[in-house]
């Protein structure tokens, strides 16, 4: 399969062109619009969320509520591009009254004009902002719809706020409970305190960021492989949860921890009692690159967001005069909408690994060739 996004933030409209999907996929266009409408939803939301209200559109590759097997093409339009309309037409438009030139410490904006050699940040930060997650998120739940019809979930939750840990250890089935909270953390006294600091944040002018964990659970073992370095799973899982904005780590199982510890508390022994287990999962489900029929774990590190209503200390572009950087319409804390950001590039990934190993150009030859799988 081949994803691909386009689209600015303030333009017509994102766009994803999805390759390589078999045929009689059923697609819930209501399951996608949810976790559009989880991802704008959250404790430190900015004003942006109350102008668009997210919802996909499906453009081409099904009919009659299933895939067709032919590309499959998903549409968000932007609300606010008529507030925009004259500052980003593709046609001639007014390029001085938004330009940015004092660009923003933690962004796209300073390479980003060296690279494509550009005057205006606006050139750049239109592309690299996190408005691009929203078409991300709509073809991560066609991926998710595919993967959940060989009974292959995905949950997730909010394990740190800025600091406030959630260090409590949860059931699979009790991960769904995050999505009912303000900022996705499942300990209600650990949210509570992350509010509280979010709501002082956001009256300093400041920013929070934090640490979601994912997990998989119904994938089959010898998903990636151990051949080649860019087909281990874990490699691929945590080069897309990079690609998220604002994500500056990533880790499977114990990640960093399982360098502070040995070996015997570290590796996860074999059992076997009529089948292959380990009684402990600290490789995060995944071993030699591959799926070992464990749950995954992976967790995403987010930076706090880099636009501060109270400007870091920085240069303008065109004077090389010191100046405060500029500042856009932005949100306190995105942590809630990471995760659910998150769950959508792992089941990306996912269902890549999937369709990569079984082929298929329809779903009842995805089915039954995942079933024979041990």
């Amino acid at each position: 399969m081949k994803l691909t996004t386009a689209g600015e933030s303030h333009g017509k409209a994102l766009v994803a062109i999805i390759e390589g999907l078999p045929a009689h996929l059923p697609i819930d266009i209501g399951k996608i619009n949810g976790d559009l409408a989880l991802r704008q939803s959250g404790f430190g939301r900015g004003a942006r969320q109350r102008i668009e209200l997210d919802r996909a559109e499906i453009l081409t590759g099904v009919r009659n509520g299933e895939t067709l097997g032919s590309p499959l093409t998903l549409c968000i339009y932007n609300r606010d591009y008529e507030n925009w309309r004259a500052y980003m037409s593709d046609g001639p438009c007014d390029t001085v009254s938004r330009a940015v030139t004092r660009v923003r410490p933690g962004h796209a904006d300073l390479s980003g004009m060296l690279k494509f050699s550009q005057e205006d940040a606006r050139n750049i930060l239109e592309r690299a902002s996190a408005r691009e997650t929203a078409i991300r998120v709509a073809a991560g739940g066609v991926f998710r719809q595919y993967l959940s019809a060989l009974g292959v979930e995905i949950a997730g939750y909010v394990r740190e706020v800025c600091g406030i840990k959630d260090g409590g250890r949860y059931a699979f089935e009790a991960l769904s409970e995050a999505k009912k909270t303000g900022l996705g953390m499942l300990d209600p006294e650990a949210e509570r305190a992350a509010e509280e600091k979010v709501a002082a944040l956001k009256k300093e002018g400041d920013t929070a960021g934090g640490v979601v964990e994912i997990r998989v659970r119904g994938l089959k073992s010898g998903f990636g492989s151990c051949m080649t370095y860019a087909e281990k799973l874990d490699a691929r899982l945590a080069a897309a949860l990079m690609s998220i904005q604002a994500v500056k780590g990533a880790e499977v199982g114990l990640g960093f921890a399982a360098g502070e510890l040995s070996g015997r508390e570290v590796h996860d022994e074999i059992f076997y009692d009529g089948g292959f287990r380990r009684r402990s999962n600290r490789a995060g489900g995944i071993e030699g690159g591959m799926s070992n029929g464990e749950e995954i774990v992976v967790r995403a590190a987010m930076k706090p967001i880099p636009t501060l209503m109270k400007g870091l200390k920085t240069v303008d572009f065109l004077t090389r005069e010191e100046a405060v950087a500029a500042s856009e319409r932005s949100d306190v804390c995105a942590i809630f909408a990471l995760e659910i950001i998150a769950e959508a590039a792992v089941a990306e990934v996912l269902a890549n690994a999937v369709s990569e190993r079984l082929g298929g150009d329809t779903m009842e030859e995805v089915g039954e060739r995942y079933s024979r799988l041990p």
